[in-house]
């Protein structure tokens, strides 16, 4: 597949990386988003990453193509949660098991250790094999079980968190 080159989000990549999140929303339960974006009503989502500090947002792309991101944002609003980032990882199909997401991850997560994190969590729609193996490939472990927390496509779904040391 050839070289990628990873590099901070820009808001020209915000049509590519919503209709890569939109394939998500409309086909699997991955996300539990069920109504579909626009650039417009995902910038709110976008305002929120930075170049520095904690909250990321890194897209891998080839030949000027984005094949996919993954960023670190709040965990939860309130402020002795701020070293804890939910990160979370979103290919286009056609690069999935190429070797995209690992090289992906690990930009992320080489730069979230410069930054003044502790702990980085990620929830898993179950199942989702690709998504556990890559964030045991990471060092995440399980953190817990929520049993059918979110329904989609009329079907109760249960989400593992995993968790991992960052600082």
């Amino acid at each position: 597949m050839g070289t990628f080159q990873i590099r901070a989000g820009v808001i020209d990549d915000l049509t590519a990386l919503t209709d890569i999140y939109n394939y998500y929303i409309e086909n699997t339960a991955i996300t539990f988003d069920v109504e579909l974006y626009t650039p417009e009503t995902r910038s709110v989502w976008f305002e929120q990453f930075a170049e520095v500090g904690r909250h990321r947002l890194l897209v891998v792309e080839q030949e000027d193509e984005v094949l996919g991101y993954a960023c670190s944002a709040s965990f939860k609003q309130k402020q002795a949660y701020e070293t804890s980032v939910e990160v979370s990882i979103y290919l286009k199909p056609s690069a999935k098991g190429k070797g995209v997401g690992k090289v992906l991850y690990q930009a992320l997560f080489e730069e979230l250790i410069k930054e003044d994190v502790h702990r980085a969590y990620a929830g898993i729609t179950l199942p989702n094999d690709a998504s556990r193996i890559i964030h045991q490939k990471f060092g995440f472990t399980s953190a817990g079980l929520y049993r059918e927390v979110g329904r989609k496509f009329d079907q109760y779904w249960d989400v593992e968190q995993f968790e991992k040391a960052i600082n």
